[in-house]
């Protein structure tokens, strides 16, 4: 236990002490939030604006209040695993410059070895993510705030599980990186692809059925769906007192993911939860087992 310790306080203060990875993980999720605010919410808008048109009892506030949780439900989706890849390269890192096989050398376990890199990481980046969620909640807060508590304390709890499940996902990549280029590499596919694939920079409701069907199967796509639930349910009940029909209310929900298809089967929020609880085990297992392999064929 007091190597794990000594090596978790290690990594945790090299991550922050190292400027390239700190400021890479902490830039993201700003980048993001001003692209979001930028140009995603007014295309958000002038589609919303169209559907409310017809319906003057709707608030101003309350519109911009569905556009902000979408967006922060977007931000945070993205985030809380592209910052686990950055917070996780410490690992590799180590590997590069040959701090990796002199901790080997010293009467350290691997497993301890192991355990710290991981929880370092997770920590570290819910550092990160925890920021992030509180400057999404403070820009809704500006903008119009319609969340209840219960609301927040799911929305912590999903930055919590999408951070866990992030940093699960780029132990086990990064496991196998053994260099800069690779980690660049990595980085680059994670930075531009998963905000794609999970529906945060663009609703999947909006790919082809082909493509919709492939993506509803991953996790990250369940946790963008949870986010999006959690961050818009205040607004939804506000708009059900507005006496908005039902069918348009379902359509808003399935237009930003609020609801998830796979052929004609809606996913029930417990199942995403398994979902999503079920990938992170597996990733963990899997982490863990590689290591354990690992460790037994340099022995």
């Amino acid at each position: 236990m007091n190597e794990f310790c000594v090596l978790f306080k290690r990594n945790v203060k090299l991550f922050f002490k190292d400027k390239g990875l700190f400021f890479t993980s902490l830039i993201t999720p700003i980048i993001l939030l001003v692209l979001y605010i930028t140009f995603l919410g007014n295309v958000y808008r002038s589609s919303f604006e169209d559907i409310f048109s017809g319906f003057s009892a709707i608030k101003e506030d309350l519109l911009d209040a569905f556009v902000g949780g979408q967006l922060v439900s977007s931000l945070l989706a993205v985030c809380c695993v592209t910052v686990s890849f950055c917070s996780n390269m410490l690992m590799v890192q180590d590997k590069v410059n040959g701090a990796r096989r002199d901790i080997i050398m010293t009467p350290v376990s691997s497993s301890a070895l192991s355990l710290a890199y991981f929880f370092a990481s997770f920590v570290s980046t819910l550092i990160i993510t925890l920021t992030a969620l509180a400057a999404g909640l403070l820009y809704l807060s500006v903008v119009g705030w319609y969340l209840s508590f219960t609301d927040v304390m799911l929305l912590l709890s999903d930055v919590f599980m999408l951070t866990l499940f992030g940093t699960a996902l780029s132990s086990l990549i990064n496991f196998f990186l053994s260099s800069q280029a690779q980690i660049s590499a990595v980085g680059s596919i994670v930075s531009a692809g998963y905000g794609f694939i999970c529906g945060a920079y663009m609703p999947i409701s909006q790919f082809s059925e082909a493509v919709r069907n492939v993506v509803s199967f991953l996790p990250g796509t369940y946790a963008t769906s949870l986010m999006r639930t959690h961050a818009t349910s205040g607004v939804f009940a506000e708009l059900e007192k507005s006496h908005l029909p039902k069918d348009i209310l379902d359509g808003l929900a399935d237009s930003i993911d609020c609801n998830v298809y796979i052929g004609a089967d809606r996913i029930s929020i417990p199942i995403m939860y398994a979902v999503l609880v079920g990938s992170i085990v597996l990733l963990l297992g899997a982490y863990v087992a590689v290591n354990v392999v690992y460790s037994k064929k340099a022995k």
